[in-house]
């Protein structure tokens, strides 16, 4: 995949364009599905797509090993290792307008290190404080959206830091949304130049019944 990015010195807020981006419509996430496999949704929990986007370069891994990922109707279906590594999966849309989207879903909390380009993750293993990175530096985000099973949603606003803590008032499938705009000079994929370039990452994770 023949993708250059290109970012400023300064890996800040401002270098990844953070605050330029709202919530996406069309976000993308793991969640756990039935027999010890995960699935791959795009949309919304409330409102999922009923077919994925045409994604390209789709690429499932947990552990830091490439696991396989069988597109389906509507999904992409992975066998994920029960009580592992939290699992991760990447792809690309090339979009109309010049907007290439890379997408960046992690499924659990246990890693308390990135493995995608940019990465919500946990600072303790299983904790509900998040830090935002972009290629292992910590970066400020502008926002960070969250959506859950049982309808309710909200907009948190990292500390100076660039952390966020989260409540969990209800037990199932939480998913945290972050997007960010390159600062540079776009990409070049598949042959076909790019201006706006564009990453949104999700972290999802289940909530048991308490």
């Amino acid at each position: 995949m023949a993708v250059s990015l290109l970012l400023r010195a300064a890996l800040a807020g401002i270098a990844l364009g953070t605050a330029a981006l709202p919530a996406t419509a069309d976000s993308l996430w793991l969640q756990p599905a039935r027999g010890g496999q995960a699935e791959v949704r795009a949309g919304t929990l409330a409102k999922p797509l009923a077919a994925l986007p045409a994604l390209k370069d789709p690429k499932a891994s947990q552990g830091g090993q490439p696991v396989p990922a069988r597109a389906e109707a509507g999904r992409f279906a992975i066998d994920a290792a029960a009580d592992a590594a939290d699992l991760r999966f990447t792809a690309v849309l090339p979009g109309a307008q010049g907007v290439l989207t890379h997408y960046q879903a992690r499924l659990g909390r246990r890693d308390t290190a990135p493995a995608n380009d940019l990465e919500l993750v946990p600072t303790t293993p299983g904790g509900s404080t998040f830090r935002l990175m972009w290629k292992g530096k910590a970066v400020a985000a502008a926002q960070v959206n969250i959506e859950t099973a049982e309808g309710w949603s909200r907009t948190l606003r990292p500390d100076a830091d660039g952390s966020v803590t989260l409540t969990t008032p209800f037990p199932g499938l939480y998913v945290l949304e972050v997007s960010a705009r390159v600062d540079g000079k776009g990409a070049r994929f598949e042959g076909q130049d790019y201006p706006d370039v564009r990453h949104t990452a999700t972290l999802s994770f289940e909530v048991p019944a308490r």
